[in-house]
């Protein structure tokens, strides 16, 4: 991937001439071949891992600059208003952004609507974020938090603007250009929240961290779609989108409630101070597998969608890019699990030790999303948004009853009980999700437990090796090692022992980026 420091202007120009000046709303891969898609696939795949990795450097970076610019108690008063605004985040797109990619086909009257959808509940949103801050004030007994729910608002209005403009460039499997416009994006967003903490604008540098971002993408999601929305029209056939992404809406209601009242109940009964400690564990242990999957997923869901009706086609993709998902994340847990502490103290600094033993017992929660996030993509694909809310409904109170068992012990006992919850979950979740495909346990466990070999031997290299190890200072040199040995170890007994060299060449070479050797045939390895 290009740097992508140049000038906002040039990027955003960059961005637009990765488009064909086609309509944006057309549906071009409805009828591609197999060979086609694959190859556009593989290669969105390929750019947005190379994308995100990047990105989760930059983030991972601006994490330790600001973990060491503020303090704690300066992220836990954003953390307690954004438990709330990430809530009324869930409506901000009403869903229907995956109702445009789902769908076989559109038209443009049905996307101009949708567009002017979105900008209202955009504009209701905020409007609900102003009408909240005395409230939220008032609750956490905070009064500093009123301006700050008030500013992180506006971001609802930046984001129901871009909605369809980023669902187009998903949906016609762009993701180059959907990459360049999210690293501008994210880049600007982090070099004004640094610029601010460095001047000493404390918690306000975490506000303009989340209202930044969406504000710079919408001149570049504008412009790389050549799209302008016409005006909303009646009876033009968006019931059933309505239908679908109201569906997905409550879904990730009864998601977002199950997976951030951890926070809410710490913000209320153990302060400010207990929740940025929890939070930035919570944020950093989260960070990899939450852009590995917004990564894969912007890919796969889409190609998923295109051949929905193909039941061996889907069983095939799916399990590509599961596997693929599964090989990046098990490792990365086994990672967080083994060096907790170093991570800690390299990422946010000495100052934050407290959080170490949080973020080794929130690892089991990597696995149990490894595990469970990829099987979404596969159900909304489907069209079954009913489905995947029901799986949401069973699981919610499975979680929150955790929380409530361990609320007494603080933040460790909230995280333990998150982490018991989540790993008793996965066999019912998974069975219930594969219902009525053609994937089988044969094929899940395959996928979970070929990387999960893989790093356990790794795991035992770095046992033997623990001795050695423990003398290397500073921290950072040790963590380098102590990862080197692991990845290294890892990565040969996955592409040696278990023979999945095939596989990647194989991705690879459909992506266009490898031409050496032989051309695969069309089979899947």
């Amino acid at each position: 991937m290009s740097n992508p420091l140049g000038t906002e202007a040039a990027l955003v120009s960059g961005v637009s001439a990765l488009l064909d000046k086609g309509s944006a709303v057309e549906a071009p891969l409805s009828d591609v071949s197999h060979k086609d898609l694959k190859r556009r696939t593989a290669h969105g795949a390929v750019v947005s891992i190379g994308a995100q990795a990047a990105n989760f450097v930059l983030r991972t970076g601006s994490m330790m600059i600001l973990a060491r610019l503020l303090f704690p108690k300066d992220f836990g008063l954003v953390g307690m208003v954004t438990a709330f605004t990430g809530f009324l985040g869930l409506f901000r797109d009403a869903g229907l952004s995956m109702a445009t990619i789902q769908r076989a086909s559109v038209t443009d009257a049905q996307t101009s609507t949708l567009f002017w959808i979105n900008v209202a509940v955009g504009g209701m949103l905020a409007a609900l974020a102003v009408a909240a801050a005395p409230i939220l004030s008032l609750f956490y007994h905070e009064p500093r938090i009123f301006w700050v729910t008030v500013a992180l608002g506006t971001s609802f209005m930046f984001n129901g603007v871009g909605a369809q403009h980023r669902a187009m460039l998903q949906r016609s499997m762009r993701f180059t250009a959907l990459v360049a416009v999210d690293t501008v994006s994210l880049i600007a967003g982090m070099a004004a929240a640094i610029g601010m903490a460095w001047a000493g604008w404390g918690y306000w540098a975490l506000v303009v961290l989340n209202v930044a971002p969406p504000a710079v993408s919408i001149l570049a999601l504008w412009l790389a779609t050549r799209w302008v929305p016409g005006w909303p029209q009646r009876r033009s056939g968006i019931r059933s989108m309505l239908w679908f992404g109201g569906t997905i809406t409550l879904n990730n209601v009864v998601c977002y409630v199950a997976y951030n009242a951890d926070k809410v109940l710490l913000g209320r009964f153990w302060g400010a101070d207990a929740l940025g400690i929890y939070g930035r564990a919570y944020q950093l242990i989260n960070l990899p597998t939450e852009n590995l999957n917004s990564t894969l997923g912007i890919v796969a869901f889409p190609a998923l969608s295109r051949v929905q009706n193909d039941p061996e086609r889907l069983r095939t993709y799916f399990l590509h890019g599961y596997s693929l998902f599964l090989a990046i994340a098990v490792p990365i847990t086994m990672e967080c699990a083994l060096f907790s502490d170093d991570v800690i103290r390299v990422a946010l600094g000495p100052q934050w030790s407290a959080a170490a033993e949080i973020f080794r017992l929130l690892t089991p929660t990597i696995l149990a999303f490894a595990i469970l996030n990829p099987l979404t993509w596969l159900m909304l694909a489907l069209g079954q948004a009913v489905k995947s809310l029901k799986i949401a409904l069973l699981g919610a109170p499975i979680v929150i009853l955790g929380y409530a068992i361990g609320i007494s012990r603080g933040p460790q006992g909230v995280a333990t009980g998150y982490s018991l919850a989540m790993l008793l979950l996965i066999v019912p979740l998974v069975t219930w999700a594969k219902r009525g495909t053609l994937i089988t346990w044969n094929d899940i466990l395959k996928a979970v437990g070929i990387p999960f070999l893989s790093v356990a031997v790794g795991a035992g290299v770095i046992w033997l090796l623990a001795g050695q190890l423990a003398q290397l200072e500073p921290a950072l040199l040790r963590l380098t090692a102590e990862s080197a040995i692991l990845f290294a170890t890892y990565f040969v007994m996955l592409m040696l022992v278990f023979r999945q060299w095939t596989t990647y060449n194989t991705l690879l070479r459909d992506t266009g980026l490898w031409r050496g050797g032989q051309r695969s045939k069309e089979k899947v390895q």
